[in-house]
């Protein structure tokens, strides 16, 4: 695990952050300014939050977004398991949620009850609509993809298919710790909190925005990335020999002559019809079957090469399990060493990306592993002043967790 930027030295540091929250939007924020420097105290249920044990799509979740946390298990439901969270929060700067409203209300940890008690508190809720006429329905990231424009934008026309992940509760809990480094700004001016709201649907229409004011500017509604008018004459994907694929781009004037040099396609850089990239635009449908002839008897590996030699845009196309041997992640360290937290492999030494920034140079390291269940909690429980006989008693009560 690297550990070259301690937390002091990171920007949040010394700000406090309580955490309700499971699956990924939550989580996210609260990874985002925990990788920040700041101490995020993870309060799950007493089996442990359930994204730990899903199946399938599910099974990174937890893993994924829950670094740099701390974690105490409690029985909300308790009188005493309540005030153990109040205490947490009392010494706290930010807390993050994205429960149902009901849910915080009915265990007094929603903001209207706690900005009573400290009115500096900062309270981040992750929705899945803003307020307003939806704001009572249940949403899921595919929920808001389909009523949002993305999957109709992503899958060819007649077949809306989601986004290949979680990009709006990704996105959403970005937002949120956006919306807190906001609020705790204007406290330095006011001395005051407020509550920040993010949500599902209303960041996806943030993505759909390029494509509105497509309509808004040419009248013409916008059409599903498969079946799109390109803005470029050459921005696809060929097949090569062996079955291989890669993905070319040429969007510019220069990019074509460099690319017709580089090919010795003497004939299409002499072609009036293809001088311009709008007229390679218009020639598309004849100009990509044509390269795609031209092109299919080389290997990936030598049009790979002849791409990057010549400062052309090209990819291949990656599958994520890939992603851990990439050498240009490997030699930036952009992924970091974390230990699995729970499932068939809890204990296994694995890698995770880090937020794609780098503040003086560095990226932002993984300084905890995702918590295994109740791992903090009798160190948090003796900070806040609990005895250890007491605690023993909470932990036999079943009102607290301890691994």
């Amino acid at each position: 695990m690297n550990t070259s930027k301690s937390a002091k030295n990171l920007p949040y540091s010394g700000v406090r952050i309580i955490e309700f929250s499971h699956m990924v939007m939550g989580p996210t924020c609260g990874m985002i300014l925990a990788d920040l420097g700041a101490e995020v105290i993870k309060v799950e249920p007493l089996e442990g939050d359930k994204t730990r044990y899903l199946m399938g799509s599910g099974s990174g979740f937890y893993n994924m977004f829950n670094r740099n946390k701390k974690c105490i298990e409690l029985d909300l439901n308790s009188v005493l398991g309540r005030e153990i969270a109040l205490k947490l929060i009392a010494q706290s700067d930010i807390v993050i949620e994205n429960f149902k409203p009901e849910k915080m209300q009915s265990l007094g940890l929603d903001y209207k009850t706690l900005s009573a008690l400290h009115p500096a508190l900062i309270y981040v809720s992750h929705k899945g609509f803003l307020p307003g006429p939806y704001d009572h329905r249940t949403a899921l990231d595919e929920v808001v993809q389909m009523m949002g424009g993305l999957a109709y934008m992503t899958g060819p026309l007649g077949r809306p298919l989601r986004a290949g992940t979680s990009v709006n509760d990704i996105m959403g809990g970005m937002f949120g710790a956006l919306g807190a480094m906001a609020a705790l700004k204007q406290r330095e001016i006011s001395g005051l909190g407020q509550e920040v709201q993010s949500s599902l649907f209303e960041n996806n229409v943030l993505l759909m925005g390029q494509h509105m004011m497509q309509f808004a500017v040419t009248g013409k509604p916008a059409k599903p990335m498969p079946e799109r008018i390109s803005a470029w004459g050459i921005y696809d994907i060929f097949n090569f020999k062996d079955s291989e694929q890669l993905f070319l781009a040429v969007v510019s004037d220069s990019q074509w002559r460099i690319f017709c040099q580089s090919f010795q396609f003497a004939d299409l850089a002499q072609a009036q019809h293809l001088r311009t990239n709008n007229d390679r635009v218009k020639n598309r449908s004849t100009l990509i079957p044509l390269l795609q002839k031209r092109l299919e008897t080389l290997s990936a590996s030598h049009v790979a090469k002849l791409f990057e030699d010549n400062a052309l845009p090209f990819a291949p196309i990656t599958k994520p399990e890939q992603l851990f041997d990439d050498p240009h992640l490997q030699q930036t360290q952009g992924l970091a060493y974390i230990e699995i937290a729970d499932g068939v492999n809890q204990g296994k030494l694995t890698q995770a990306p880090l937020l794609p920034i780098t503040l003086a140079g560095e990226r932002l390291p993984a300084r905890l592993n995702p918590p295994k269940r109740g791992q903090h909690s009798q160190e948090l429980l003796l900070s806040l002043g609990y005895t250890q006989a007491e605690i023993d008693e909470m932990n036999q009560n079943n009102v607290i967790y301890i691994a």
